[in-house]
């Protein structure tokens, strides 16, 4: 037994069987819905309650992140649509016509984030747009936290289904 057998066995790559796939699934979606466009929820709700310094901090906030995630947007767009698209194909392919269950479990993490990272630069040319200041910027964090909530929902919903059917299709003797 070599290095990299040893590795494999400690590693597992039939990660739908994997309790740390589940849990990574679970924080990934966890923090991507808490974090929006670079603001914590917290922050959305006291700068609801209280307003003042904390509807201030949320807008500068904001203007910080929107302005981060569109200039690298503008500014090399056409590049990493390029290269995710290299990249997804590449998991797509070895996932679902090579069989690599590896493979699958990335593509069903990765793949509903770029619909993620799509709606978030919809979004901030919107708020760019005009909706930046008080409670239309707030309404509009709000509203874009849930719709990454549908999309994490559907997301663990789909990966369950499809790795319970997984596990539950492969044999114990291969």
């Amino acid at each position: 037994m070599d290095v990299f057998d040893i590795a494999l066995d400690v590693i597992d790559l039939r990660s739908f069987s994997n309790l740390w796939y589940w849990i990574a699934l679970a924080v990934l979606w966890s923090s991507v819905s808490h974090w929006v466009l670079g603001v914590p929820h917290d922050m959305v709700q006291r700068a609801r309650r209280e307003g003042g310094q904390a509807l201030a901090d949320v807008e500068d906030l904001v203007r910080i992140n929107v302005g981060r995630l569109l200039t690298l947007v503008d500014g090399g767009a056409l590049i990493m649509v390029g290269i995710a698209g290299f990249w997804l194909s590449t998991l797509a392919v070895l996932a679902f016509y090579y069989d690599v269950e590896f493979a699958k479990a990335v593509f069903l993490l990765v793949a509903p984030l770029v619909v993620v990272l799509w709606a978030s630069v919809v979004e901030c040319r919107r708020i760019v747009g005009g909706a930046n200041r008080g409670e239309a910027l707030l309404r509009r964090l709000t509203v874009h936290r849930r719709l990454v909530q549908v999309i994490g929902i559907f997301s663990i919903a789909v990966t369950a289904f499809y790795g319970t059917w997984l596990n539950i299709s492969v044999s114990i003797l291969n």
